[in-house]
Order: structure tokens, then sequence, then C-alpha cells
């Protein structure tokens, strides 16, 4: 029975279980809690998803993840939309993520709460960094909704208080990208140049409508608080009703309960102010967002006929992005092993000048057994030679012997002297002992007040004392006998 079913190779299963994957659940729902989120290097997002019982591995193409409107962070409950597929590198199924939102009201309230003690802890809130407000600007720029009914309100009440020059920077203030167009446009403001054909605003205000806390959220985001917090511009927040509250309120300068009373914070008086602009930025951000939505219709009716290339790409890029961390990995641990085969071996190494001063030690002490064995061979022989005199009153064996004895000895004097220290006290040298007769090689070794023995040619030799400042005369020593060939010849005969 086993022999009538079909062989397949690893790599066709695989494909197969893949197919059968992404048909069965091209689309899905899944909540869950994130763990383990990284951002790789390419781009893409990787997370998995976990509840009590299971973990589900996720991965969030470049593509997509640009279009996110929530964050991904770790511990955050969401709801991802998008399919199931198979990652055969690691025999392991997971979803594609395409969209991400919140998992209820409690899940932000988590989110806001953490990432405002976050902030907090990094001095975003603080008192001493928040400026003053200009008495009187001159000039107001507006970060808001062009359509809506907050810039009308801000307009009315500086045109009762003190007309002054605004400049608006229209904004989406809720939903995909309104974030990053307010974290845009105070930043914007801020590198508008003093004494440019744009004038520099004096004050900015952020204002929006009231609503729920999943409308204001994008005024609780990361990069709108920063871009607040790092504002030169001083910066009010007036930001949903009276009841509202927002991460922005934090890092502002001041907050305005509602945008009505930001205007009033802004100005001290009621001043007339023309506010018309206002239609000819709704009805050009109209036309190019009718535009846009035309040309993203056709292009999407083009895309339906052709098969989309980033799913062939998808796995290959997952795995080279899993290479690249391993490879990054194998590159660190090769480095430390050689650096600490490198440290090593520089702690087994000797010191040029400690390997000069040992050789040198060696050698002044062998010469100094040298010359004591040549001495001692000397006389040995000489007793020998004295003996063979006596014994046979000189026949010409013992003249030849003597002779030879006489040019072993000059051979051995001429040894003695060549490997001697003496032959270096000739050239101009001295030695200098310590009082208990040990070498001194290093003059760092000599302190003040210190006795020693310094030694010159012809075994002169003389006591001194070590004197950091003067020099006491030294005392001399009567120089022994020098031991030459007539003292030889003596110990001969």
């Amino acid at each position: 029975m086993t022999r009538n079913v079909q062989e397949l190779s690893v790599s066709e299963l695989s494909r197969a279980l893949k197919r059968t994957v992404e048909d069965s659940y091209s689309y899905v729902r899944v909540r869950g809690e994130i763990s383990g989120f990284k951002r790789a290097g390419s781009g893409h997002l990787y997370m998995a998803l976990k509840d009590e019982e299971a973990v589900l591995d996720a991965v969030c193409w470049r593509g997509s993840a640009a279009k996110l409107t929530v964050r991904p962070e770790d511990g955050l409950e969401i709801i991802a939309t998008g399919r199931l597929t198979t990652y055969p590198g690691r025999s392991k199924y997971q979803i594609v993520i395409e969209q991400v939102e919140l998992a209820g009201e409690g899940a932000l309230l988590k989110l806001l709460e953490e990432r405002k003690r976050k902030l907090a802890a990094e001095g975003l809130f603080d008192e001493d960094r928040k400026r003053r407000l200009p008495f009187l600007p001159e000039v107001i720029g507006v970060v808001t909704s062009p359509t809506g009914a907050v810039i009308r309100d801000i307009l009315h009440r500086l045109a009762d208080r003190f007309p002054r020059h605004v400049l608006l920077w229209p904004v989406l203030v809720q939903g995909d990208g309104a974030a990053e167009q307010v974290a845009a446009a105070i930043d914007g403001f801020n590198r508008i140049a003093p004494g440019g054909t744009v004038p520099r605003p004096d004050l900015l205000i952020v204002a929006r409508g009231g609503g729920s806390l999943e409308d204001l959220w994008s005024f609780n985001e990361e990069i709108v608080v920063r871009a607040a917090a790092a504002s030169q511009i001083p910066l009010i927040s007036a930001v949903g009703h009276e009841t509202d509250t927002t991460l922005i309120d934090f890092a502002s300068d001041r907050r305005a309960p509602t945008p009505t009373a930001a205007a009033e914070i802004a100005v001290p008086v009621r001043m007339d102010l023309l506010a018309d602009l206002n239609g000819f930025a709704q009805r050009i951000i109209q036309a190019v967002t009718r535009g846009v939505d035309n040309r993203t219709r056709f292009l999407e009716g083009l895309a339906r006929g052709l098969p989309h290339p980033k799913r062939m790409m998808e796995t290959k890029e997952q795995r080279l992005d899993d290479l690249s961390e391993r490879l990054a990995q194998a590159a660190r641990r090769a480095s430390e092993r050689r650096e600490d085969r490198l440290t090593t071996l520089a702690a087994r190494l000797r010191s040029p000048a400690e390997q000069l001063r040992g050789a040198g030690e060696k050698l002044s002490d062998r010469a100094d057994r040298l010359d004591r064995a040549a001495r001692s061979a000397l006389r040995r022989d000489a007793r020998r030679l004295t003996d063979l005199q006596a014994e046979t009153r000189m026949p010409d064996a013992v003249s030849r012997r003597m002779g030879d004895l006489a040019d072993r000895l000059k051979r051995l004097g001429s040894a003695v002297e060549a490997l001697s220290y003496k032959g270096t006290l000739a050239r101009g040298y001295t030695v200098v002992r310590d009082a208990d007769g040990n070498l001194v090689t290093d003059g760092a070794l000599l302190s003040g007040g210190m006795g020693i023995e310094i030694e010159f040619k012809e075994d002169t030799r003389v006591n001194a004392l070590v004197s950091d400042g003067g020099k006491p005369p030294p005392k001399k020593r009567k120089p022994a006998a020098k031991p030459g060939a007539d003292a030889a010849q003596e110990e001969l005969f």
C-alpha cells in the first residue's frame, strides 16, 4: 500500500502546504498581544501574536508597515488583518499583516499610560523647560484641519481680540498619517528662517475639536509629542474639549481647554482679522484629494489583472533578513575570539629592555665563572709542570710538555681576557655594586645616602655614597695586585 503513495521532496511538500494555507486563509483577522517585536534593517516588521494558549508568528512587509495607523509595541493588544502563509526555511506558518488596529479602549488607555511614563522619564514634561509666551506675537502659526470649525473659531476670536498675521498649516487631525503631518507642520514652522519671504511665527497653536479617545489618538503619538517638545517657537496645545487630555498638552508650553481659549491666550485684546484664506485652502485640498482618488482607483483597476510581484519576493526577503542577522552575529563572535587571543599573546611578551637586562646579567655571570675556571686551570697546570720538572730534571720530553703547557696557558689567558669584563673596564667603563656586592644594572634602584662600590680598570675600586645633590669625595682603595704573566710564571715554578 505504501508504495502507491506519491513520493514528494521536502521542497515540493513545503510548496504544497504553502498553497493550501494561503488559499484557505487568504483573509483573516487575529486578536492577540504583541511579543518579541523588532524592525529589520530592510524596513520589515517581525513579531509574534500570543494569547493564553498559543503563539502565532507575524510579519509586516515594509510597504504595509509604512501605512500602519498603530505603531506596534511589545505588550500591546491588537487586531491584525492579513493572510496566513508559510516560511519553508523554518517549517513554520505565520500571518502577513496588512492592517493593525487596537483591541478596544482598554488597550488604548494602557498604551497611553505607558507612553506617558516613558516620555516623562525623559524629561519632556518638565516645567523648567517650558518657554514663556510672547505678550503680543506679530505672526501666529496654526496647525489644524483647514475644513473643520476649529480654525474658524480661532480666527474669529483673534479678530475680536487683536488682528494678527496668521499662518495655517493644514493637516489631518485623525486617521492615517495625521500624526506625521502634525509633527511635520511643527517642524516646518521651526525651519522658517527669520527675515525670509515667509514670516517666521512668534507663536504656534496646535488645535482640533473634541472627539473620542480614538479620534484624538494622533495627538498621543510619540512623534507629535517629541516635535512639540523640540519646538523652539512657544507652543499652545488646544486639542479637544476642556475635559479631554492628550500627551501633547504635557509637552507644550501652555495648554488651552479649547481652541477658542487658545486664541484668547495668544493675544491680549480684540481685533479684526481677515480669514478668507481658509476657503481657498479647503478648495485646493479637496481638488487635490479628488485627483489623487481618481488616479488611485485607475491604478487599482490596472493592478487587478497583474500578479503581485511582492508575494514572489516575500520568502526570499525574509530569508535574507534571517541570514543578515546571523552573519552579523558570527562576525561579532569571530572578532571577540581574535581579540581575546591577541590579549593572551600580548600578556606573554617581555619588553626588549627586560630581555636585554636579563641577557646582560647572564653574560656577566658566565664571564665571572669562566674567569675563575681559567685561573684554577692555570694553577693546576702550573703545579703539574713543577712536579714534572722535579722528577725528570728537565729532559727533552718535559721541555716539549712545558712548551705545550705554555702554549695552552697562553691560549687560555687570551680566552679569559676576551670573555672577562676586565676588557670592558679597560675601554673606560665601570662596574657598580651595592653594599652587599651585588651588581647594580639600573640607576633607578639607587637612592640618596646609599653606599656603593665602583670598579675601574686594573682592578682599582672606589667606595662612594649616592647623593641627590652634592658630590662627596670618593674614598680610594688600594688596587689589588694584577695577575699578569710574571705572577703566572712564579706560580708555575
